[in-house]
């Protein structure tokens, strides 16, 4: 009487068919709560432009490229803040190519500011992630699927793309622009102490919950709105990751940054100083 027959004389019996067909079906139910919840996913791109007529439709096809690629739900909505050079057109016949599901126009009357735009866009998104980058191929949407993968993986409210750490850095600016952004990106970092390291930077993915959260307590409209969203984030705690990126200087159209948008950045940074 060797363990062989101890085995076979004591083996539990099988189980009956209708137990088996309970632990089948509570399978099936878990695999099918996990893909719908995956599934659920959507991603929301808020483009503000103005007189973005020759980058739309390479960025526009770089975009679903890159999300097609990633197999994920999406939509990109064009804020165009009544652009002179026929931005608004381009975007229409875009719309014929992508179908309505996946570009949207939503035109404003004029220049109201970076900030705003992001906030108008986030009125007519649907997805519950929302994406912002520059219509003006300085950020490319290569990097996409490496922000998702981080937000995902380390569970974050916000994903900032960085200019100044690991492999991420600037192509095609002089040297007067590039000690422009160093020195503005440094005076920030000196005086707010963020735990991101590019400050500045608007190649960012939100949890869209967050977004409107943090959304609220932002007074900025341009350019320092990028910074004021993150100092805000920080202060209710939530948690933000980064991903290198190579910016690049823009083809076609003229930079938006000028004399007022340096003031602007001043102004802002000294009312952050005070107000955080």
């Amino acid at each position: 009487f060797g363990p062989l027959h101890f085995f076979l004389a004591f083996r539990p019996p099988p189980p009956s068919p209708s137990l088996l067909f309970f632990f089948v079906a509570l399978l099936c139910c878990i695999l099918a709560s996990t893909c719908e919840s995956m599934g659920k996913d959507k991603y929301s791109v808020i483009l503000p432009t103005y007189n973005e007529r020759e980058n739309l439709p390479l960025i526009i096809w770089l975009l679903v490229k890159e999300f097609e690629k990633c197999n994920v739900d999406f939509e990109v909505i064009i804020v165009d803040d009544n652009s002179p050079d026929g931005t608004q057109e381009i975007a229409k016949q875009l719309i014929k190519v992508y179908g309505e599901g996946r570009i949207l126009l939503r035109p404003r009357a004029g220049k109201l500011g970076l900030g705003t735009a992001y906030k108008f866009g986030l009125e007519h998104a649907s997805g519950n992630y929302i994406f912002i980058l520059d219509a003006d191929l300085s950020h490319h949407p290569k990097f996409i699927p490496e922000f998702i993968r981080v937000q995902r993986e380390e569970g974050c409210d916000i994903v900032s793309g960085t200019r100044y750490r690991g492999d991420g850095g600037v192509f095609g600016w002089d040297f007067r622009r590039k000690l422009t952004s160093v020195g503005a990106n440094f005076l920030a970092q000196f005086l707010l102490r963020p735990t991101v390291s590019d400050l500045t930077g608007s190649f960012r993915l939100y949890k869209r919950e967050a977004f409107e959260k943090v959304i609220t307590k932002v007074k900025s409209k341009g350019y320092t709105f990028q910074m004021e969203i993150v100092v805000r984030a920080q202060q209710q705690g939530m948690k933000i990751g980064e991903v290198p990126i190579t910016f690049v200087d823009r083809i076609f159209g003229d930079s938006k940054l000028g004399a007022n948008e340096i003031i602007g950045y001043v102004k802002g940074l000294l009312y952050l100083v005070f107000t955080s």
